[in-house]
């Protein structure tokens, strides 16, 4: 009679890694990424996403998926997703202001999100907490300065077109009525 043996079924987050996403092997990419090339004479480093980061069009593109290695090793290894919410947003800045076309090459050699996102996950791997504590801090920060951007233009606009239209058909508009 055979046996009746239910096979383990393994979550994709699990802490057991391979040799893949090792501490030295993600150190080493962060490295190579961000700051392997010395200028002599100075201390400006930067790597291969920097270069990379010049070829107008997909140069960003393509280091921002580099840098995808880092966070997906950060998941694997059961970082908590605040963290990861974090390292991804450090990526993301890092692409959409490299866009730019020269100020962003400068904004990419200095911000160095990959050695930002090594130090998030080897941090958080030790200290879950703490790292979880401060990653949700900068997420509120950003969401309040994302609602700023929103709003500053908004309320701008509305008094410009408030103004206007009080110079142009002599209406005077207030959003809050006055008390006599």
């Amino acid at each position: 009679m055979p046996s009746r043996v239910k096979p383990q079924i393994l979550s994709p987050r699990t802490t057991r890694t391979g040799s893949l996403f090792d501490d030295q092997n993600l150190d080493l990419l962060s490295h190579l990424l961000d700051d392997f090339i010395h200028i002599p004479g100075t201390p400006i480093r930067f790597g291969l996403d920097g270069i990379v980061g010049v070829i107008p069009g997909i140069g960003d593109f393509i280091g921002g998926i580099a840098s995808c290695i880092i966070i997906v090793a950060a998941w694997v290894r059961g970082v908590p997703y605040p963290v990861l919410t974090r390292m991804v947003v450090n990526v993301a800045i890092e692409v959409i202001v490299g866009t730019l076309p020269v100020f962003g090459d400068m904004f990419d050699i200095a911000w160095r999100a990959n050695r930002r996102n090594y130090a998030l996950l080897t941090g958080s791997v030790y200290q879950p907490r703490k790292y979880s504590r401060q990653s949700w801090f900068f997420l509120a920060l950003l969401c309040l300065g994302l609602i700023a951007l929103v709003a500053v233009p908004t309320l701008l606009l509305t008094w410009m077109a408030m103004h206007l239209l009080a110079s142009l058909f002599g209406m005077d508009i207030h959003l809050i009525p006055r008390t006599r």
